[in-house]
């Protein structure tokens, strides 16, 4: 593509940089904060990007600024751009772990956490102690416009659709097991499907659903169960099934931690369930950024030395 020079000289590099900002923060404060300008640049900033692409691009709402459909349409070029342009001119080959200052952003469930963040932090804090992370739990829809806006570096976990621009690097394969306490409901494993059909269960769902996969299984051969209690994580999940007569049915990796650190037992499911796989996913714009590769290579590293464990 021939690059037009004339019409390009008028634009200012920094109005895209105050836009991939704005897309991310939905605030001009935090924007302004975010690359280091004052408020009154900032609104400046938005006042040329309008002027530019002859749009609002960011309207007030409740929770925030909203972007307009143009200002969606932009976004992912131009962060694709600011990627390119940043992996070409503004980094070196290398990155340092031991002397780098980053913070990486990344969205997972809380499952996801506990089978991986262990061993992270611990190598993080070995091999680059000036390395941080920030963590937001999220669904696997809201991943992918979160990478798209800057908002997350990177997502953990199951991503069965995504745009050309999103990169799959796939962990490992994982499949489901009953956790309970063999004293509240009066049996051991392997539990039958009578008595799981029988028992109270417990369902996680990031979404305000009291259907999952479990449901959808039985549903296939005329079956149901009872579903006393939804919840968005895990957290609570080893203390209630510690105290009460229920039972669910959870990611092996999480059950196993759980009925060795609580004093439950596991037990397979007593009707076929898909295997899943939990992948790495991020924007193709951060593919050759130096920092964001050691991070993927040091997941990819630490799970693989757990599953030999296992």
């Amino acid at each position: 593509m021939d690059i037009d020079h004339n019409n390009l000289s008028r634009l200012d590099l920094n109005l895209l940089v105050a836009f991939d900002a704005l897309l991310a923060e939905r605030s001009v404060t935090k924007a302004a904060k975010r690359i280091g300008l004052g408020q009154s640049a900032m609104s400046h900033n938005l006042a040329r990007l309008r002027r530019l692409f002859g749009d609002e691009l960011f309207t007030r709402g409740a929770d925030g600024m909203r972007p307009t459909p143009r200002a969606l349409a932009l976004a992912d070029p131009v962060r694709t751009a600011l990627g390119k342009i940043q992996s070409a001119v503004l980094q070196s080959d290398a990155f340092d772990p031991g002397t780098a200052n980053r913070v990486f952003r990344i969205g997972l469930a809380d499952s996801i956490e506990v089978a991986i963040l262990p061993a992270l932090v611990e190598r993080l804090r070995s091999e680059a102690p000036d390395v941080s992370l920030r963590l937001r739990s999220s669904n696997r829809s809201d991943v992918l416009g979160e990478l798209d806006t800057g908002q997350l570096d990177l997502g953990i976990g199951v991503f069965e659709h995504g745009q050309i621009h999103h990169i799959r690097r796939p962990l490992y394969t994982d499949h489901f097991l009953c956790l309970f306490s063999p004293e509240r409901l009066g049996v051991m494993p392997p539990v039958s499907l009578e008595d799981y059909l029988g028992f109270p269960h417990i369902l996680t769902s990031l979404a305000d659903d009291s259907r999952g996969v479990v449901d959808e299984a039985l549903a296939k051969r005329k079956l149901k169960r009872k579903v006393v209690m939804t919840t968005p994580g895990f957290l609570a999940v080893p203390f209630v099934v510690r105290r009460a007569r229920v039972i669910i049915t959870m990611p092996s990796r999480l059950a196993r931690y759980f009925a060795e650190a609580f004093d439950l037992t596991t037990s397979p499911v007593p009707i076929e369930l898909p295997r899943f796989t939990i992948s790495l996913l991020w924007h193709g714009s951060f593919t050759q950024d130096p920092s964001h590769l050691w991070l993927r290579q040091t997941i990819a590293s630490l799970v693989a030395e757990d599953s030999l464990e296992l």
